[in-house]
């Protein structure tokens, strides 16, 4: 009977033991099921938080992408109008240059037609040829090289005429060679002529240069100065003298040294002395009178000497002098000593 109640116990508890795991197990998932629920909420949270943000991300990247059409718009628009009025301005300057070159080459044109028309009156009335006019030489200067190069091709597109070949048989052909041909040789002679002037030019400058050079010579020798003083690029250095002293200073540099060695305690030395002799000069110019008594006292007298006769006042003034005398030395050679 006992064996069979500790079994019926034991079932029991047994019984007891699955309940509350059953209980325990019921909570456990109920509290899974919670937080799955919870979860469930934050990422359906999380995930329209994210296409909203998608989404306005999106947004703004279609509108940068506008805003950066616009600007390319912009700038393409800004750089064809630069662009157009640097065209613009190109070919102002382009026409006002070339109005310039044409308003320069009619001129020219008259200046050379006027010049042939006088030369033509000339041959006429058979005088020699005369030169043209000489322009300003400053104003053919300053002119560039390729200013005077078109200067040159407008004038000899004025000058030479184009031939009328066509029109022109043999013998006029064979005569204008001719002519030609006379026309270059008289220019060759010319060109030889003017070389060999130049060369004579230069050789006549350089005799001058030499003669100059030997005067200026002759001229600093004159002077006692460098024979080459006066053929340099820059003039001869000025001496100065002393408008007292006119002569120069021959004395070396140890000379010059030695002037100012010790030389200020020199000037002292002396000034000291001179002093001394001056002050010595007027104590001995002093007068020796008698010195009067003070109160009945003769000067000199220490307490308990006797009293002086009259006759022996004249030493004892006489000594106390002397005393007074070797005192002051003894205190200005004190004086010297310190200083």
């Amino acid at each position: 009977m006992k064996f069979g109640f500790n079994n019926w116990e034991c079932s029991r508890k047994k019984d007891l033991k699955s309940q509350s795991h059953i209980m325990a197990s019921d909570d456990v998932k109920a509290k899974k099921d919670e937080l799955n629920t919870q979860l469930k909420d934050y990422i359906t949270q999380w995930r329209d938080e994210r296409s909203k943000e998608e989404e306005e991300l999106k947004r703004l990247k279609e509108k940068q992408a506008k805003r950066k059409e616009i600007r390319a718009e912009q700038e393409k628009k800004a750089a064809e109008q630069k662009r157009s009025e640097e065209l613009k301005l190109k070919r102002e300057e382009e026409e006002k240059r070339e109005a310039e070159a044409q308003e320069k080459k009619k001129a020219m044109e008259e200046a050379e037609r006027k010049r042939q028309e006088m030369m033509a009156a000339q041959k006429e009335k058979g005088g020699k040829k005369s030169q043209a006019p000489a322009m300003d030489a400053r104003k053919e200067m300053s002119k560039s090289k390729e200013q005077v190069e078109e200067e040159m091709k407008i004038s000899l597109s004025i000058r030479i005429k184009p031939l009328p070949l066509e029109s022109m048989d043999s013998d006029e052909l064979k005569a204008k060679a001719n002519s030609i041909w006379n026309t270059i040789v008289e220019l060759e002679t010319d060109k030889y002529d003017y070389e060999q002037r130049r060369v004579d030019q230069d050789y006549e400058l350089k005799e001058l240069n030499e003669r100059r050079k030997l005067q200026l010579r002759n001229k600093a020798i004159k002077k006692g100065l460098d024979p080459e003083a006066f053929c340099g690029a820059h003039p001869p250095r000025i001496h100065m003298f002393s408008k007292y002293e006119r002569r120069t200073d021959t004395r070396t540099y140890g000379d010059r040294k030695k002037l100012y060695e010790g030389g200020a305690e020199i000037v002292r030395s002396e000034w000291l002395e001179s002093m001394w002799k001056d002050k010595l000069t007027e104590w001995n110019k002093r007068p020796k009178s008698k010195l009067p008594k003070w109160c009945g006292v003769r000067p000199g007298k220490k307490e308990g000497d006797p009293e002086t006769p009259e006759g022996e006042e004249d030493a004892g003034e006489e000594a106390a002098a002397e005393e007074e005398y070797e005192e002051e030395e003894d205190y200005d050679e004190e004086e010297e000593e310190e200083e």
